[in-house]
């Protein structure tokens, strides 16, 4: 083997480490985050769980490429990873117009929810050196798809501070439309992040 199929080898393996730790985290933040949303009828902690459910499919397939690699079978991996990566920025963006318009407009009022405080605060501390280590990984692979992963993580980050502010909002001052507008500003974000793995896959 080369030197250089060594190295290569070794950040292929370096990404799947990443992406298995990407699949327990992005579990567990899922469930405690629609578990806590549901109970606190909050919008933007549901939008929040279900990015997490979506980041865990998003990894999947990411982690599935980098197995089909390892195994000689990479032709096609790369290009359905940023497919579905893509496909599932758009379904969550919908998600999340739909039901924060809906809570707006019916002025449904959430509950204040100290769980979803915290599985917020954690995410914002484990997600953003998640994406850095993610993005230096693909830079030295040149794996598009572990790049838009990457991003992918570090709007999981994004969102979970964006949340976190109207969670607190709504909690000091009782700011229940706090929660909804907070999940609409993600929106634009969610829908370029979702153009540009399109993009990347049309490049590809």
């Amino acid at each position: 083997m080369s030197a250089q199929n060594a190295v290569r080898n070794g950040l292929v393996r370096h990404g799947i480490a990443l992406e298995i730790f990407t699949l327990s985290w992005t579990t567990v933040e899922a469930a405690v985050a629609v578990v806590a949303g549901i109970a606190a009828g909050s919008v933007a902690l549901m939008a929040f769980g279900i990015d997490s459910a979506i980041e865990f499919a998003a990894a999947l397939v990411v982690l599935q490429a980098f197995r089909a690699e390892q195994a000689g079978r990479s032709e096609s991996g790369e290009l359905r990873a940023l497919r579905v990566i893509g496909v599932t920025f758009f379904l969550l963006a919908a998600y999340i117009f739909a039901d924060a318009a809906y809570t707006l407009i019916t002025a449904s009022r959430p509950d204040t929810s100290v769980v979803g405080v915290a599985v917020c605060a954690a995410a914002l501390l484990v997600m953003p050196s998640l994406a850095l280590m993610k993005r230096r990984t693909g830079s030295a692979l040149g794996s598009h798809m572990l790049l838009a992963d990457a991003a992918e993580s570090l709007f999981c980050a994004y969102l979970s501070a964006t949340v976190l502010v109207g969670l607190l909002m709504n909690i000091a001052f009782g700011w229940w439309w706090a929660d909804p507008v907070a999940a609409l500003a993600v929106v634009p974000l969610v829908v370029k992040e979702g153009l540009e793995a399109l993009e990347e896959d049309d490049d590809e």
